[in-house]
């Protein structure tokens, strides 16, 4: 059980250390309480509250792993090297992805429920 608790410390430093110092992941933040206050106020179903968090999840958790592999590449190689900038373009490219997937379906989530209001 000790064990257990001391990964969740480390987990939790992780979370700290992305809060405090990586702006993109506070961007992410900041979009997905947006989503949670617009989704309270368009009184959405179970299903979209289930597809909106795990699609959050998705984005936050590349961006969590971006950062870190950032991090990693830049203390390995702290000089320009052009196989660490394709990783780290590969990288950004994937939480790109998901975020443009996860902007798709808040469109489909909260656009016809927003004409509904009109």
């Amino acid at each position: 059980m000790k064990r257990f608790i001391k990964s969740v410390g480390f987990a939790l430093n992780g979370i700290r250390i992305l809060l405090k110092n990586e702006r993109h992941f506070k961007i992410h933040l900041i979009a997905f309480l947006f989503v949670i206050i617009l989704g309270l106020f368009l009184n959405i179903n179970r299903i979209e509250w289930l597809v909106l968090f795990i699609t959050s999840a998705l984005v936050m958790t590349l961006e969590a792993i971006n950062s870190a592999l950032e991090k990693l590449c830049d203390h390995v190689t702290p000089t320009q090297n052009e196989s660490i900038k394709k990783v780290k373009d590969i990288a950004a490219g994937a939480v790109l992805i998901a975020a443009l997937f996860a902007f798709v379906i808040g469109c489909i989530i909260f656009i016809p429920a927003l004409y509904k209001l009109c």
